[in-house]
Order: C-alpha cells, then structure tokens, then sequence
C-alpha cells in the first residue's frame, strides 16, 4: 500500500501508519489513508514475515548493526543441527524482553532515550507469537532466516537471545519485512515510485490504493438488503433472513449492500440471531472482495 509524502496529498485527509520499523530495517510499511484508518488495528495486529541476516559471534548494545560492539563470542562447533535446536524453543508462544533500543515506554519514557542517556533499567517480558523460523543461509558467522510471527514481536531481541542460547552472541546486520497484515511486497509501491505518480497529476497516487476492505478479505461475507443497509449505517442491530448454522458466537462478518458496496463490519450474535455493526463505512464504489454468493441476506 502507498505511503503518498508528495507535497499534493490531500492535508484534511487521515492518514495512518500500521506499525514502526527498526532505523535499519526496510520493506513493506502498509499506510491507511481516509476512512482505512479505522481499520489500522487489524492491520498491525495481523501476522508478518520477515527475512534477517544475523552475524554470530558478537553482541551490540542495540542489537543491531548500529550500534557498538560490547562482547565477542566464538563461533567455533556451531553446527546446523545445534542451529535448529536451538531455534526451536523460540516457536510458539513465548516470553520475550524488549531491546533498550526501543520505542516502549516505562514510566512515561522511551526506552531508546533512557539508553541513549547511558542509562539500562529491567524491561518486563511480553507475551509473543512466533509462528515459524526456517534457516535460509547459514555460513558461520553469518545466518539468515526467515521469521513468520504475530503481533510486538521484536526480531533484534529475537537474533540477540539465540545468540545467547547459542552462546557466542548475535545481532542483526539486514532486516526486510516481507508481509504484513495480509499485504505482501508483491503489492507495494516505493516512494520514488509515488513521486512520480504525483509528477502526472494531482491525483496519481490513487491508483496504488487499495479498497478498504481488502484488510478483512479474509472473513466471510453477508449481503444486506435496503432496510438491513439503512440500520446498519446508522449502527444497529439487524435480524438474519437466513442464519448460517456454521457461524461462530460474535464471529466478525463483512456486510455489503446490494450493489456491492462495503458497508460495516458486524459481529454475529448467535442468540439475538442478530448482525451488531463495530465499524461502519460510507463508501462510493462497489468492492472487488463484495461477495458474489452470499453466505447469509440480512432481511
């Protein structure tokens, strides 16, 4: 999705970001503009992809390339199968401490700036996800991976504590987010790319955007009828015509009028028999994801 910088974006226009990047990381960054912005949490609270070069053997106060060398380890005797045993513990759910190097705040202070001030205090382990790490390259002391996880998961902290494991330190020297959200790089435009966009007309970037919806691709479809399609724009509840017996208690739904149009995003109460708007959108267009079979009409 398009981050649009030109001096021709619309300034009255919302517009929001789906999470920050490490200073030495680069890749995929999706930006919500308009009505999109209300949909940012299921962006950033949806999985991501990441390829890091880690190099083994030393350990820096940031965690990373940038910064300054505080330890040496030996690589010696790392074999691949000490590699992947030492990996595995890292997937799954698991604890995981932030770097000092980092955007957190405690006690109203972020944490890079305590670190930059010389100053280190006890960080808290969060609760993570990791879905899957695969060795893409390894010739010691240089490793590459490719990290399938979920939301706040730090990959600094990620390469510092398998260095650890592994016992001759590690820290990150390239990092590239590949997926975020369900976008990938496939669908990603650069910033020289927008530049040149906004050079033909002030409009140009536009067509780099994508529909509001395509965020919640991934959930089912209802289709409202024009009464169910008033109420809901108007916030409430509407009845079912046909329930869908495979449906899940408060189980989010995509609602579309009769043209085609993204109306809300509604959860479903199994006992009420009823569909609950959460976000409500004004849309113009019809949506390419508007379903083409309804699983359910709402009356």
């Amino acid at each position: 999705m398009p981050s649009a910088a030109s001096s021709d974006f619309p300034a009255r226009r919302k517009v929001g970001h789906a999470g920050t990047m490490d200073p030495l990381a680069r890749g995929l960054l999706p930006i919500c503009v308009g009505q999109a912005t209300r949909l940012m949490d299921y962006l950033i609270a949806g999985s991501k992809q990441y390829r890091m070069d880690i190099r083994l053997g030393a350990v820096t106060n940031t965690y990373d390339a940038e910064g300054e060398v505080v330890e040496i380890g030996k690589v010696c005797g790392i074999t691949r199968d000490r590699l992947e045993q030492a990996i595995e513990p890292f997937v799954g759910v698991i604890q995981q401490i932030p770097p000092m190097y980092s955007a957190i705040k405690v006690q109203g202070q972020r944490l890079y700036k305590l670190a930059r001030a010389g100053k280190e205090i006890e960080r808290e382990a969060r609760t993570v996800e990791i879905h899957q790490i695969q060795i893409l390259e390894f010739a010691p002391p240089l490793l590459t991976l490719l990290v399938d996880c979920g939301r706040g998961v730090y990959m600094r902290s990620l390469a510092h504590d398998l260095g650890q494991v592994l016992g001759c330190g590690g820290y990150v020297t390239d990092l590239e987010r590949l997926r975020c959200g369900g976008f990938d790089t496939e669908d990603a435009v650069t910033l020289e790319q927008l530049e040149l966009e906004a050079e033909s007309g002030p409009d140009g970037w536009t067509e780099h955007l994508q529909p509001v919806d395509a965020v919640l691709r991934k959930l089912r479809t209802l289709a409202a009828g024009p009464s169910a399609k008033r109420h809901l724009l108007n916030g409430q509840s509407v009845s079912l015509a046909q329930q869908p017996v495979d449906a899940e208690y408060l189980e989010s739904f995509r609602a579309y009028d009769e043209e085609g149009r993204f109306l809300a995003l509604v959860l479903y109460d199994r006992a009420a028999s009823s569909w609950k708007p959460i976000k409500v959108f004004h849309l113009d267009s019809p949506s390419p994801y508007a379903p083409s079979t309804p699983n359910a009409e709402a009356a």
